[in-house]
C-alpha cells in the first residue's frame, strides 16, 4: 500500500510540474482574461535604487515582532533578546534606548542540555508584542525553551521587575507557527505550546482559561497558525450577537480527499469572545469552536494551492462586509508557486451557518441527522436569552456533546469569484499587507503589498479583477525572508521586519517616474502626472493626469526623455544600437529614416533583442536616423535616436567636433593592431591639392591628426620590440641553452599562418557572459579608460620542462581620454562587446565595469557566437607567423 501511495505521490508531483510548465507559456493556459497565470511585475528595482529608505540593524537579530503606534509616531520592534523603540518617521534614529531582556546563562545551558541549538533557539525570541492598557505593553519571549511574559512601561520603556510564566501564552520553539491577540484585557493565542504539546487556541486571562477539546475527537491537527482578527459584531447588532475571534491555520487534513497526495489543508476557525465553557460538558473548553476549509484553486486544471502562509484582515463598515486576503503555496517544498485569494466574512459566516461533519466508520462524512436546539457552536444571542441561557454554562448537555463532536463544516469557503486574484510561478509569497486607495478617477483600488522568502517586495494593484505588479523592490542585499509586514496609512510609509533588519519605504516613490508616459503606464493609484514631475496624488489632487484602468491616456505627445547619439563606423562592421528600456512590460520597435525595419534576422542584416539593434555587416544603404520606441499598452514612446553614418574608407576625414572620438577610436584600433600583429596597411596616397577655403584648413587639420597617429605607432613599435627583446633574453637566460620545442603563435586575425603549436592572443574581459576570465599578461588600449586589456593566453605550445619565462613589465599607461561614444560604432557604456578588426575577425574589448550594468546587455552573446562559427574556418589561417608578434 506505501509502495503504490509513493508511486501515486511521484504521478501527482510529475503532473504538478508539468502543469507549472505550461503555466510558464500563456498561449497554453486556457485562462480567462480576467486571471493572468504569470504576472509580470513591470520594472525592477535594486537595493541601491531604493527611494526616501531607512533602515534599522540593532546588535541582535530576528526582527520578526512589529508593533506601530501611529499616533504616538512610534514603532515598537522585537529582536532576539532586545526590544526597540524607534521613530516611525525615520526608523533609523531610536525614539529610545533598547530594552535587553535575554536568557540567563543557567538558562541557556539547560537549553543545550535538552538537546538545543545554542545559535538559534537558546535566546529569547520575543513572539508577543502588543499594547496592554494606556500605560504599558504587554510582551512574551521563547526564554530559551522557558517562555516568559512580562510588562513594560511605555513612557520610560523599561521592563517591569515582575516576571509572569509565559508556558500557556507563547510557544516554547521560536520556528513554531504563533498568532495572539489582546481584546479589552483578554489574551487569545493559538500554537503549539508546550514542547511535547499539541496544537490548540486558547484565552489565557482572565479566568477561567479555556482551550480546544483533543478528545474523543481531536479538534486541531498539527495545526500551524498564521494570524488571528478580532470582529466586533456586537456592534449595533440587531440579535445582540457576540465578538467573535478569527483564527487561521493550516493543519493536517481530516476529511477524504480525492488526492492521497495532499496532506493538508488551510482552515478559518471561531471562537466567541465571551464564551465560557461548559457547565459538566465541556468544562474549561470551548463551546463555541467551529471551523471550515479555505479553497483557493485554479479551477481549470484542479490545481489546489493548499498551505496558508499570511493572512491580512480588512475591515469594512461592519463584519459583514470586512473581507481577508490570503497568501497560499503548494505542499511540496520544492517547488515555488503562489496565489492570492480574497474571501468575504459573509462567506465564512455561511459556512459555519451550514451543515456539519462528523466521524463515521473511521471517516469525515456529511452528517445528515438531526441538529438540536439551540443551535451547537453559536454564540449567545438574544434569542437564547429569551430562552434563558444568558452563557455558555446554561446550554443544555447534549447541545455541548454534539459541538464536541462536529467541531468541522462540511461546506467549503471559497474565495470571491471563485478563482485567485493573482497567480505567480517562481515565487513564494510570505507575508502580505492591503491598503485601499482612492484615485482620481473616484474609484478605490485595493493595493497589495507582498512580500517574498527572498527579500523582495511586490505591488500590485487591483484593476477590476486584474492584478498589475507596479514595481518589485529588493529590499535586502542578501536573501533572507520577509518575517513582517505593517502598515502606516497616515504616515505613508510600510514597515518590512526581517532576520537581519528593519527597512521602512514610502507607500509609492512617485518621483521615480521621470516622465508623462513612464508616470501614466505605471498605474499607480498613488502618483499622478503635473506637468513637470510625478508627484503623490495626496499632495495635489489638481491638474494630474493619472489613467489606472488603461495606462494611455493624459499625455500629449510620444517622446519620453530621449537620448540622443551619432555612429561612425566602417563599412562591413556588426554596429549595436543600444536600447535599453526601463519596463519589463514594454517592446522594443526600429524604424530606420522613418520607415520600421521588418523581418529581423541574419539575411536581412537586422537582428533586435531587448537591448537593442545589432546591424550585421554594415553597408552604406543602411546610413541614416535610428529610432527607437518602447511599446506599452500599444502606445510607442521614442526613448533612443541615433545618426549612423557608414564609411568605406578605414581613413575618412571626420568633422572637427568629432575628431576626439575619431583619435579615441584609431587609438584603440592601433594598439590592438600592432599587439594583434595584423597586416599592415599600404600609407594613404597623397590627396590632391585643395583649393584655400575652409575644406583645407579641415585637411590640414586631420593631416597633424595622422602625423601625430603615425608617432604614436612608431613609439609604439620601438617600446614593443623593447619588451619582446627583453623577453627573449630573459627566456635565453633562464633556458641554460635548452631548446624550445616548435611552436607558434596563433594570432586573432593575422593573415599568415606557419606553425601548428601556438599561443594564442585573445581579447578577453574580467567576466565573459558570467563566467570568469584567465588572466596573463595583459596590453594596456587606447580609447578605453575603463579598465580596458588584450590577453595573451597559453595555447597548445608548452615550454620546455624546468624553464619558466618571467613575465614582461608592463607597458606605460597612455594617458586617458575622454569617454566618448565612438568605439567603432559600438556604444562605450556596453559591459562587453566583440569588436571587428580589418574585416578579418572580432577582438572582445571591456568597455565598463559590468557591476551597475542591466543584466539585458548579453542578449546579443548568441548572434554574435553564431557569425563568429560562420567566419572562423574562412578567415583564420592555420599557420601562423612568428614575426607577426
Amino acid at each position: 500500500m506505501c509502495i503504490w501511495t509513493r508511486v501515486f505521490n511521484m504521478r501527482a508531483l510529475l503532473f504538478l510540474v508539468m502543469l507549472l510548465s505550461a503555466v510558464s507559456q500563456p498561449q497554453a493556459f486556457p485562462f480567462s482574461a480576467s486571471l493572468d497565470v504569470d504576472v509580470t511585475p513591470r520594472t525592477t528595482v535594486f537595493v541601491k535604487g531604493l527611494l526616501d529608505s531607512s533602515r534599522f540593524t540593532g546588535s541582535t537579530r530576528n526582527y520578526s515582532t512589529l508593533l506601530l503606534e501611529e499616533e504616538a509616531g512610534l514603532l515598537y520592534v522585537g529582536g532576539r533578546g532586545a526590544l526597540y523603540a524607534l521613530n516611525a518617521s525615520n526608523i533609523s534614529t531610536p525614539a529610545s534606548p533598547r530594552v535587553d531582556w535575554d536568557a540567563s546563562p543557567e538558562q541557556k545551558r539547560q537549553c543545550l542540555n535538552k538537546g538545543r541549538d545554542n545559535k538559534t533557539e537558546c535566546f529569547n525570541h520575543i513572539r508577543f508584542l502588543q499594547r496592554h492598557n494606556e500605560t504599558h505593553l504587554y510582551v512574551c519571549g521563547t526564554n530559551a525553551f522557558r517562555p516568559l511574559c512580562a510588562y513594560i512601561d511605555s513612557e520610560r520603556f523599561s521592563l517591569s521587575s515582575s516576571l509572569e510564566d509565559g508556558r500557556d501564552r507563547c510557544p516554547y520553539d521560536p520556528t513554531k507557527g504563533y498568532t495572539g491577540l489582546l481584546v479589552d484585557g483578554e489574551m487569545f493565542t493559538a500554537s503549539q505550546y508546550e514542547f511535547r504539546s499539541s496544537p490548540d487556541v486558547r484565552r489565557n486571562f482572565p479566568f477561567p482559561t479555556l482551550r480546544t477539546e483533543e478528545a474523543p475527537t481531536r479538534w486541531l491537527l498539527e495545526a500551524d497558525f498564521v494570524g488571528s482578527a478580532l470582529l466586533r459584531e456586537s456592534v449595533n447588532s440587531s440579535v445582540g450577537d457576540d465578538d467573535k475571534i478569527y483564527f487561521f491555520f493550516t493543519e493536517r487534513s481530516q476529511e477524504q480527499m480525492a488526492y492521497p497526495s495532499r496532506t493538508k489543508v488551510s482552515r478559518v476557525a471561531r471562537v466567541c469572545k465571551t464564551d465560557w465553557g461548559g457547565q459538566r460538558t465541556l468544562q474549561r473548553k470551548w463551546t463555541s469552536f467551529l471551523k471550515a476549509r479555505l479553497v483557493c484553486s485554479v479551477p481549470e486544471y484542479e490545481l489546489h494551492l493548499n498551505v496558508l502562509r499570511s493572512v491580512f484582515v480588512l475591515h469594512g463598515r461592519d463584519a459583514q462586509s470586512s473581507l481577508f486576503y490570503g497568501v497560499f503555496g503548494l505542499e511540496w517544498k520544492n517547488i515555488k508557486a503562489s496565489a492570492i485569494c480574497q474571501y468575504a466574512f459573509s462567506d465564512v459566516q455561511k459556512a459555519f451557518d451550514g451543515p456539519y461533519m462528523e466521524v463515521q466508520d473511521s471517516k469525515w462524512r456529511e452528517y445528515t441527522g438531526k441538529v438540536p436546539e439551540p443551535r451547537p457552536g453559536s454564540c449567545i444571542t438574544d434569542v437564547h436569552r429569551s430562552q434563558g441561557i444568558n452563557s455558555s454554562r446554561d446550554l443544555p448537555d447534549n447541545v455541548l456533546t454534539f459541538a464536541r463532536r462536529h467541531p468541522l463544516m462540511a461546506t467549503q469557503v471559497h474565495p470571491t469569484g471563485a478563482r485567485p486574484l493573482m497567480f505567480k510561478r517562481s515565487v513564494n509569497y510570505v507575508r502580505i499587507a492591503v491598503h485601499k486607495q482612492p484615485a482620481l478617477d473616484g474609484n478605490i483600488y485595493t493595493v497589495l503589498f507582498l512580500g517574498t522568502d527572498d527579500g523582495w517586495l511586490h505591488r500590485a494593484v487591483d484593476v477590476r479583477g486584474e492584478m498589475h505588479i507596479i514595481e518589485e523592490l529588493q529590499l535586502f542585499d542578501k536573501a533572507q525572508p520577509v518575517e513582517s509586514l505593517v502598515l502606516a496609512p497616515a504616515l505613508r510609509h510600510i514597515y518590512v521586519g526581517s532576520h537581519s533588519g528593519v527597512v521602512q519605504i514610502p507607500l509609492s516613490a512617485c518621483r521615480r517616474y521621470t516622465s508623462c508616459y513612464d508616470c501614466v503606464f505605471a498605474r499607480d493609484p498613488f502618483c499622478g502626472w503635473s506637468g513637470r514631475e510625478c508627484v503623490e496624488v495626496s499632495h495635489s489632487r489638481w491638474n494630474l493626469t493619472q489613467d489606472i484602468l488603461k495606462g494611455t491616456r493624459g499625455c500629449k505627445d510620444n517622446s519620453g526623455n530621449v537620448v540622443h547619439r551619432r555612429r561612425s563606423v566602417m563599412s562591413g562592421d556588426d554596429v549595436l544600437l543600444q536600447c535599453e528600456l526601463h519596463s519589463n512590460l514594454a517592446t522594443p520597435r526600429w524604424t530606420l529614416n522613418g520607415r520600421e525595419l521588418q523581418g529581423y534576422g541574419l539575411n536581412s542584416g537586422y537582428r533586435v533583442g531587448t537591448d537593442g539593434l545589432l546591424i550585421i555587416g554594415a553597408g552604406v544603404q543602411q546610413s541614416g536616423s535610428y529610432r527607437c520606441f518602447a511599446v506599452e499598452n500599444a502606445v510607442s514612446v521614442l526613448v533612443y535616436f541615433y545618426t549612423v553614418r557608414v564609411h568605406t574608407d578605414p581613413y575618412f576625414p571626420m568633422e572637427p567636433t568629432a575628431a576626439t572620438d575619431l583619435t579615441s577610436a584609431l587609438g584603440t584600433t592601433v594598439i590592438a593592431a600592432i599587439t594583434a600583429g595584423l597586416t599592415e596597411r599600404p600609407p594613404p596616397s597623397l590627396p590632391a591639392p585643395l583649393s584655400p577655403g575652409p575644406e583645407l584648413r579641415t585637411y590640414r587639420h586631420m593631416e597633424a591628426v595622422y602625423i601625430s597617429l603615425v608617432a604614436v605607432l612608431g613609439g609604439l613599435c620601438l617600446v614593443l620590440t623593447v619588451v619582446l627583446l627583453y623577453v627573449s633574453f630573459c627566456t635565453r637566460r633562464v633556458s641554460r641553452g635548452r631548446k624550445y620545442s616548435e611552436q607558434g603563435l596563433q594570432v586573432l586575425g593575422a593573415t599568415e599562418r606557419k606553425q601548428s603549436s601556438h599561443l594564442e592572443l585573445r581579447s578577453m574581459s574580467s567576466h565573459y557572459n558570467g563566467r570568469q576570465g584567465r588572466r596573463s599578461i595583459s596590453v594596456p588600449t587606447f580609447g578605453d579608460i575603463n579598465d580596458g586589456f588584450l590577453q595573451i593566453v597559453p595555447g597548445e605550445g608548452q615550454v620546455s620542462p624546468g624553464t619558466t619565462p618571467p613575465p614582461a613589465p608592463p607597458l606605460p599607461m597612455p594617458p586617458p581620454l575622454p569617454n566618448m561614444e565612438y568605439v567603432n560604432g559600438l556604444s562605450a557604456t556596453l559591459p562587453s562587446v566583440l569588436r571587428k578588426m580589418n574585416g578579418n575577425s572580432y577582438v572582445l574589448l571591456r568597455q565598463v565595469d559590468q557591476d551597475g550594468m542591466s543584466p539585458l546587455y548579453h542578449s546579443f552573446t548568441e548572434e554574435l557566437n553564431r557569425i563568429l562559427e560562420q567566419r572562423k574556418h574562412t578567415q583564420l589561417d592555420l599557420q601562423p607567423d612568428e614575426s607577426s608578434i
